[in-house]
């Protein structure tokens, strides 16, 4: 077979009357933008809000007086808000809502900045970029995971668990081996084998995928835990201390202001992230197994009838997934701690937030886990210059983006049309 088309999924046009969706986030944004301008430019200082282009306060700095620049972004969240409530071309949409929240937020940071006390009213732009990948890693891993196995058709609910076996086999295997790379294998192994029992019992024997995931973070969380207690607390130096990956650095790149020492001084899971985001994204949507992983994800019956092998694809793209959310949760213990129990700590809802918020695309995956990564690096750093802001607010601000995103006020997502449903054979 040499060609095969996926069936277009026909969808009515509704009617929206006068409050279109690009009407209704403008609305929104012109209340965030009068909120920024008026309460944000009220609370600012006028001490000078510095963005340092290093890792302290010394060098060059990008820097805006706090009462200036919280007005200033606050009039560009409400210019861009104005412009998508006079009607403004559905081609713009995406444009001036980032535009409108890079504003908001930059107004935010501006009060902030400048209200911090002596000494503290500067945000080091490298550590902010650094942090925020380092806590987007293993939200990567786990969401790539997620498309691997909803762009085929079977939830997957069990993130948590893979990510969590994964942890706990490459430090186990690390340890004992004394070798990274064994560990890293274990890890993807460690995964699979959640994976495995996952596609099994949803597959073979057409066990609710919701429930069963459930059922496998329980499993994962209880092995690992049992086998933490009896072993690594028992004898940590020889079950529990993995060797570590060093960073490597890419001569040139890694100097590159911000993004340079954030993104080419790291270690292989960040290389490898990245690698796979792209690698995956053009062999979902340029390959032929991308095509046939896309049709048995929408539309089963109709791949079989043309020659796919719906349930052998299945298996073996669960599987994979299962092996790259075990990478993910070695970035834990392979580059940065030693094991604990339940470690993971719900980074795999996360991570299934982040595919449903990337609108089950390898990329867009990518940009939701950075948002959650920044977010949570934000809410860090508030806390290290005593912010009056409740850290726990901003850690449940990529949440409510992923139900306003799931609720269509950002845009439509739909998952793929065959995901969670079993296929028959006839």
């Amino acid at each position: 077979m040499s060609t095969m088309a996926v069936p277009d999924v026909a969808v009515a046009p509704v009617d929206e009357g006068f409050w279109t969706r690009t009407r209704k986030v403008g609305l929104v944004l012109l209340a965030l933008g009068l909120l920024a301008t008026v309460l944000f430019g009220a609370l600012a200082t006028g001490e000078q809000a510095r963005f340092t282009l290093s890792e302290d306060a010394a060098g060059a700095a990008l820097e805006v007086n706090g009462t200036v620049g919280a007005i200033i972004f606050g009039l560009i969240t409400l210019a861009a808000g104005a412009a998508m409530l006079a009607g403004l071309p559905k081609r713009w949409f995406i444009p001036a809502l980032a535009v409108g929240l890079v504003a908001f937020v930059l107004s935010f940071l501006c009060w902030q900045i400048s209200a911090a006390p002596a000494g503290q009213n500067f945000m080091p732009l490298v550590n902010i970029v650094r942090g925020t990948f380092l806590l987007a890693l293993p939200l990567i891993f786990g969401s790539l995971a997620g498309v691997l196995c909803e762009r085929s058709g079977v939830v997957n609910v069990a993130i948590e668990g893979q990510l969590l076996m994964g942890a706990f086999s490459g430090a186990l295997f690390g340890s004992i081996s004394g070798s990274v790379w064994v560990g890293l294998f274990a890890a993807a192994i460690g995964g699979s084998f959640i994976s495995l029992l996952l596609a099994v019992f949803s597959i073979r024997y057409l066990v609710d995928q919701v429930v069963m995931g459930i059922v496998l973070n329980l499993l994962a969380l209880g092995i690992t835990g049992f086998l933490y207690e009896r072993l690594m607390q028992t004898d940590a130096a020889r079950y529990n201390s993995a060797p570590r990956f060093s960073n490597w650095e890419i001569p040139l790149l890694s100097d590159i202001p911000v993004l340079g020492p954030a993104l080419f001084r790291g270690n292989i899971f960040l290389y490898l992230a990245l690698v796979l985001v792209l690698v995956i994204h053009i062999a979902l949507f340029r390959t032929r197994w991308g095509l046939r992983t896309r049709s048995v994800g929408e539309h089963p019956t109709a791949a079989d009838t043309l020659g796919v092998k719906v349930l052998g694809l299945r298996y073996r793209n669960v599987i994979l997934a299962g092996a790259v959310a075990g990478i993910g949760g070695a970035s834990y213990t392979l580059a940065l701690f030693s094991f604990t129990k339940n470690m993971i700590g719900g980074k795999g809802f996360i991570a299934l937030a982040a595919l449903i918020f990337g609108r089950w695309s390898p990329t867009g995956a990518l940009l939701a886990a950075l948002f959650f990564g920044f977010a949570d690096q934000l809410a860090t750093y508030l806390g290290a210059i005593n912010s009056i802001i409740p850290g726990q607010f901003l850690a449940m601000l990529p949440y409510l983006a992923t139900i306003l995103a799931v609720a269509g006020l950002v845009g439509r997502v739909r998952a793929p049309a065959a995901d969670g449903k079993p296929y028959i054979k006839g």
